[in-house]
Order: structure tokens, then C-alpha cells, then sequence
């Protein structure tokens, strides 16, 4: 684990939101799964104490990215992640190769990504509540995936270089994204896939959106291009090649609000009377997702 890395952690696990998270983490069975790959990430369980697994889990809200099955315990997180996933799957081999994953999230993608086999899976997502997530579901899957409580930023001390980065829905939380770019650019090593998905807008010229105070009631997204002025932005952070795989607009059968999850989801951020919009009248949420080379 990488030492500030280590030093973020403890510090975490004093605060007083996250002490007793942690305390309910280590308090959990040692019981050991068996790994079912599929849509939902699922983890059979022999018999075990439902009420404390369950109430650990509610109390790990919200649940983001997922689906994850624990045994008989079904978290159904906001957004049905392997939608994105299956869109991206046909267009990477990860086996045998050192991966990592910006804004990792509680770890859903790293711990689908086991079945390719790769050499080495490291997560990193500066959120705290994303970390014990991940060790909640890590306490019974038992994987090697490393978590660093780090952003992207801290890649260029990380002292590591990776063959395959997924960098997926954090562009347009960066108020400097050629600089994130360039960050991204600087871990791989070379020949190495960058696989990113960000908002786009539509439009041939080379410009992006900058909302004024946020953007489908998301206050920290600064920049939404055009696929052309990604694209520009991609090789002027020096990556050689950018590959379109596909666009696809935000809907409620991806994203919504479900149990697992505290406040509002998508049908709260678009306009009531216009679904093509957002509350603020920005055009509603569409995704590209690219792969680039190094």
C-alpha cells in the first residue's frame, strides 16, 4: 500500500462518520465466498447472520455503483453499473496486465475485472465511504485488489505504471481536465489503453459547456466537450490514438433511485416537463466512451 495512502486510511478511520463503519467492517463473519461473475457481482455464502450483514450494509449508504449479491442480501445500487461495463468489455484483454482504476468507486469494475486474470488490480477513489464499501464486499470476496484512498493527481508519485487505466465518470468532476489528462497519460506505460468515459455534448465545432453553477444538480462538473474538442484535448495531453466505442444517453433504466441510496437520482436532476434537459436547461446527460493509446 502506498504510504500516504496508509496515512489517508488511519486518519479516516478516526472521523466520526466513518470510525463506526469501520467498527461494524471488522466486526463482520470471516466467512469466505465463492465468486459468481455476471451482471451482479456475486458473492455465495454458506449460512451466516443476516441482520448483521444487512444492517452493516444500510449503514455503508449509499451504494453508488453495483449490483452486488451477498448471499441472500441483494444491494441494488443506483446505478446498474454493468450496463456501462458491457459497453466498454468487448474492447479490452486485461490478462497478465497491471490495471488500474481512477475513482474506482467501491471497487465494483476491479472486482468484475477478476475474471480477465490480470497481474495486478489497483483501485483509487480519495472518498472514504467508497473504501469501506469496498472492504465490506472485500471481507468476504478475500481478493488482492489494492485500494488506495488517493485521486488522480496523486498518480504522478505513485511510482507505479500500469498497462490498462479505466478512468469512468470522473473528467468532468476536474476543474483542470488536460491536466487530469496528462496525469492519466503520465502512469501508463507505453503502449498502454486508457479506457475513459465522460458527459459530451453534441456539435462538430471544437467548444464545451461550462455550467454556470452545476449541471444536473451536480455542482463540481466544470467542462462537457464536444467529441471533437475531447478528442483535442486527448492529444494535446500526448496520446496517439482516440477510438469512439459509443455515445449513450443518461435514462432512468440505468440510473434511479432505489433503497440503497440516501437523496435524489437522475428523475430528480432532469426538467419535470422535459426529460432532453436538465433541471437547469443544459441538454440532459449523454456519455462517450473512448479508448485511448499511449
Amino acid at each position: 500500500m502506498n504510504e500516504k495512502s496508509k496515512l489517508q486510511k488511519e486518519k479516516a478511520s478516526t472521523w466520526k462518520d466513518i470510525k463506526p463503519l469501520r467498527d461494524m467492517i471488522n466486526n463482520l463473519p470471516k466467512i469466505s465466498a465463492n465468486i459468481v461473475f455476471g451482471d451482479t457481482f456475486t458473492l455465495s455464502l454458506p449460512s451466516f447472520d443476516d441482520d448483521a450483514i444487512k444492517n452493516c450494509a444500510l449503514a455503508l449508504r449509499s451504494w453508488r455503483k453495483g449490483p452486488f449479491q451477498i448471499g441472500n442480501l441483494f444491494i441494488d445500487a443506483e446505478w446498474k453499473s454493468f450496463i456501462k461495463y458491457n459497453i466498454l468489455r468487448p474492447h479490452f484483454n486485461l490478462r497478465d496486465k497491471k490495471v488500474a482504476d481512477i475513482g474506482c468507486n467501491n471497487g465494483y469494475y476491479l472486482f468484475k475485472m477478476l475474471e480477465d486474470k490480470p497481474k495486478k488490480l489497483v483501485g483509487f477513489d480519495p472518498a472514504p465511504l467508497f473504501w469501506c464499501q469496498f472492504d465490506f464486499i472485500n471481507n468476504f470476496a478475500k481478493t488482492d485488489i489494492v485500494y488506495e484512498l488517493l485521486g488522480v493527481e496523486d498518480l504522478a508519485q505513485y511510482g507505479e505504471k500500469f498497462d490498462a487505466i479505466f478512468c469512468l465518470g470522473v473528467l468532468y468532476h476536474r476543474s483542470d481536465p488536460l491536466g487530469c489528462l496528462k496525469f492519466l497519460f503520465g502512469a501508463l506505460e507505453e503502449g498502454g489503453e486508457l479506457f475513459l468515459d465522460t458527459f459530451m455534448i453534441d456539435g462538430d465545432e471544437d467548444i464545451a459547456l461550462c455550467p454556470k453553477k452545476s449541471y444536473s444538480k451536480i455542482p463540481n462538473v466544470y467542462f462537457i466537450p464536444t467529441i471533437n474538442a475531447l478528442k483535442n484535448w486527448c492529444e494535446r495531453a500526448g496520446f496517439k490514438s482516440f477510438e469512439l466505442l459509443g455515445v449513450k444517453s443518461a435514462d432512468t433504466s440505468e440510473q434511479r433511485k432505489t433503497e440503497w441510496i440516501l437523496g435524489q437520482s437522475l428523475e430528480d436532476f432532469l426538467d419535470p416537463s422535459d426529460n432532453s434537459k436538465t433541471a437547469e436547461g443544459y441538454p440532459a446527460p449523454k456519455r462517450a466512451y473512448v479508448k485511448l493509446k499511449k
